[in-house]
C-alpha cells in the first residue's frame, strides 16, 4: 500500500518552531535572568522564539560585473 502524500516527511520539514519545550523556555528565563532556583515549572511565563531569515543576496550586482568584463 502506498503512503498518501500528505503523510510524508518532507526535507524542509524540521526547520524552526514556533514553541519552546519546558526545559527550553526555562534555559532562555536563565539567560534573561527571569528564573530563580526552587521556582516551579509549571505555569511558566511566555518566551519569544526569534526567527532567524536569512538575506538573498542581489543578482544585479553579478550581472552588471558580467556585462562590464565583455
Amino acid at each position: 500500500m502506498t503512503m498518501n502524500k500528505s503523510l510524508r516527511v518532507r526535507k524542509g520539514g524540521g526547520g524552526n518552531r514556533g514553541v519552546l519545550s519546558r526545559a527550553e523556555r526555562i534555559t532562555k528565563l536563565k539567560e534573561l535572568e527571569k528564573w530563580e532556583e526552587g521556582q516551579s515549572p509549571l505555569g511558566l511565563p511566555k518566551v519569544r522564539v526569534q526567527k532567524i531569515s536569512m538575506k538573498k543576496k542581489k543578482k544585479a550586482n553579478d550581472d552588471s560585473d558580467a556585462a562590464e568584463s565583455t
